[in-house]
């Protein structure tokens, strides 16, 4: 191994043998904003040899104070977050492999990319989307680590497929207020220490240690800081881990699927079939009705009747300032097509 992980071998626990470990093991982080971001440029200088990861949104200004892989660029450009961190961790460390991967974590993309994955690392932002990787690594036992930060507040739990209680075994447990980033803000060090618990676990289970059973709250802006054995909370009944798991979330939706992203005024809409999209048909066809338009060779961003799309190259579709899934469907019907 070089002197590029030299300081890292020196420590003990992982030493010369971990790092070897280190660089046969593939990360799967669902989510690239704030955590996503985090774990994923410490976990490219600790030399995971390979990390995917997996998001559905582009880079706005607003997450520059806490999304530490974007610059200013990024934001002008409306890059989507997958590629741009794709692209920053391949030039912090050239050695590993890195796929970015723009699009929605679905049922059906969740257990597709979890058949050679050793871990997955929680960087969401949404309870929906963090049971479908509970239900995706409960079915094909791979280890996890959930992670959530808001205000100066984090939460970290660990989860071991067949050892630990899984996340909907704890449902009661966790704080689910329904407020957000977008509501009542954040800042990054409680980002920064959510992200570091949540690596630390990573790269203690990949170099053959064992993680905590413990439940971590913190609140880096008062300075306190609880930790919960969770181990004896197993749920013989639970739908998602147990012998008679059915693992709801990963039931596949037919049909246009519509969701209101957390905490924004934006619908995102997925249609029917999903298909690669030409975005230069679809801007030829919108120029003459919108009132700004602009591609960026990733996504296709418009704006009319006071509404801002983004449109993926796979048709799914943001549809901003409005709330109602019902006005979204027919908005995307009537300019992006059936």
């Amino acid at each position: 191994m070089s002197e590029r992980y030299s300081r890292q071998q020196l420590f003990v626990p992982i030493g010369m043998e971990g790092q070897n470990q280190l660089i046969k093991k593939h990360v799967l982080i669902v989510g690239a904003g704030a955590l996503g971001s985090a774990n994923g440029e410490m976990l490219a200088r600790a030399g995971i040899g390979k990390m995917t990861i997996i998001d559905r949104d582009y880079i706005e200004w607003s997450n520059l104070s806490r999304q530490q892989l974007y610059t200013e660029e990024d934001a002008r450009l409306s890059r989507t977050k997958a590629k741009a961190a794709e692209l920053r961790l391949r030039a912090i460390n050239s050695m590993i492999s890195i796929e970015g991967i723009a699009d929605e974590f679905e049922p059906e993309k969740a257990e597709r990319l979890l058949e050679q994955v050793d871990f997955v690392i929680d960087g969401t932002d949404n309870f929906n989307t963090r049971f479908i990787i509970n239900d995706a690594c409960a079915k094909t036992s791979v280890p996890w680590v959930y992670g959530g930060c808001l205000t100066s507040y984090g939460i970290v739990l660990p989860i071991v497929p067949g050892k630990t209680p899984c996340l909907n075994c704890l449902v009661d447990k966790l704080p689910q207020e329904g407020r957000t980033c977008d509501t009542v803000g954040i800042i990054a060090p409680a980002v920064q220490i959510t992200a570091s618990y949540q690596t630390a676990e990573c790269l203690k289970y990949l170099t053959g240690h064992k993680m905590s059973q413990e439940m971590l709250n913190f609140d880096v802006w008062e300075r306190t800081y609880a930790s919960i054995n969770v181990s004896k909370l197993i749920n013989p009944n639970c739908p998602s881990c147990s012998e008679q798991a059915t693992y709801p979330y990963l039931n596949k939706q037919q049909g246009m699927q519509t969701t209101v992203l957390c905490g924004r005024d934006t619908v995102q809409v997925r249609p029917n079939q999903v298909k690669s999209m030409s975005i230069s048909a679809l801007t030829k066809q919108l120029k003459p009705l919108v009132d700004s338009i602009r591609d960026n060779g990733e996504l296709l961003m418009f704006t009319i009747e006071n509404t801002r799309f983004v449109v993926f190259k796979d048709g799914r579709t943001l549809i901003h300032g409005v709330n109602d899934v019902q006005k979204a469907r027919k908005l995307y019907q009537r300019y992006i097509g059936a």
